[in-house]
């Protein structure tokens, strides 16, 4: 469903973005897609249409790795954002800290070992009962400013792993058992429809369980500013982006750490902050002035060609003190890394 919905509406995406920007395809310098992390069957429909563009126009292509255009979105926004500096990256699918060496060179500090945090807040609050039609989380922060934080005690994931990995699995069934536990029919009464008290206990719920995601958040992201700056002293950045980074609640906590450290935090404007296509023009923009792009695709490029295609495929090397015990990764069919990749073509 997800391949045939990209499939429908690419054409009109990609020519609304040209008809905005007043320009067609010959005045293209380069074409910039994505080419993995992601579901392989939704990515080939982008690179399929890229391909075709610059096999016409025989303009050069870049392929993006979407975790890295997260991170360095806000380099377009924050022009004094130099490198080195530590990203966060989080949303609906992903949790990732990584140190940015420069363009392309990445270490990983940690990752979610299951669930990330935009997936627990998406379900608590489908759970919860709350409109999710903008979005889970949205939904789950708003209810949350009416309850009381400290009300339930839900146990913070992971606390006797020293390592920057995330888990919100755990967190996520604590919530689903305190909603059964106190006989709230919640999923099947919408909120607008709750009496007074039974709003009262879903905010507490709520509240409760953004306070341990985002104490969770806080408890990694101090570790890893620690091991940042043991590896790249010259760090003056930390920078937060992905779908979550709009939470006002993250945003604040994540700012504590930042100060505490003697660190900037930047973030994306909102819209950026979501999956947006300027985050992969501007990444592809960055490759393509350092150099790295392939040549235009052959002219007799078969329309069923195989592309290579990236599904999982990691941004950096793993940090040696952060190899987690606890990860349940699959790590089968995983692409090299991105760093890794571009360190062999500079050798």
């Amino acid at each position: 469903m997800a391949e045939e919905a990209h499939a429908l509406a690419i054409d009109q995406v990609v020519q609304k973005a040209l008809d905005d920007a007043n320009v067609s395809e010959s005045d293209l310098c380069a074409v910039a897609v994505t080419v993995g992390p992601g579901l392989s069957l939704c990515l080939r429909v982008g690179v399929h249409k890229a391909r075709k563009i610059t096999k016409a126009f025989r303009l050069p292509i870049v392929g993006v790795h979407h975790m890295e255009a997260h991170a360095l979105v806000s380099r377009l926004v924050n022009k004094d954002l130099d490198f080195p500096f530590l990203a966060l990256l989080i949303s609906g699918g992903h949790n990732l800290l990584v140190l940015a060496h420069g363009l392309g060179q990445y270490v990983q500090l940690g990752t979610t070992i299951d669930d990330a945090i935009g997936e627990a807040y998406d379900k608590s609050a489908r759970w919860l009962g709350l409109d999710i039609r903008k979005g889970g989380g949205p939904a789950l922060e708003e209810l949350a400013l009416e309850g009381d934080p400290n009300a339930i005690k839900f146990r913070v994931p992971m606390r006797q792993h020293k390592d920057c990995n995330f888990s919100y699995a755990g967190l996520k069934t604590q919530v689903r058992l305190a909603i059964e536990s106190r006989n709230l029919c919640a999923s099947d009464i919408p909120i607008s429809s709750a009496t007074e008290e039974d709003r009262q206990l879903r905010a507490d719920i709520a509240a409760s369980f953004q306070r341990v995601a985002v104490l969770h958040l806080e408890e990694r992201c101090q570790r890893a500013v620690e091991w940042a700056l043991k590896i790249e002293p010259a760090i003056k950045h930390f920078v937060v982006s992905g779908g979550v980074a709009s939470n006002q609640c993250v945003r604040t906590h994540l700012n504590h750490i930042a100060e505490k450290n003697g660190l900037q935090l930047v973030c994306p404007p909102p819209s950026l902050c979501t999956d947006n296509g300027v985050m992969i023009a501007w990444t592809g923009i960055e490759h393509f002035i350092a150099g790295r792009f392939d040549d235009p695709p052959a002219a007799d490029e078969p329309d069923d060609m195989q592309y290579d295609l990236r599904p999982r495929w990691p941004l950096g090397e793993e940090y040696s003190e952060g190899r987690s015990v606890a990860r349940s990764m699959k790590t089968a069919r995983v692409h090299p890394s991105l760093t890794s990749m571009i360190q062999g073509s500079v050798h």
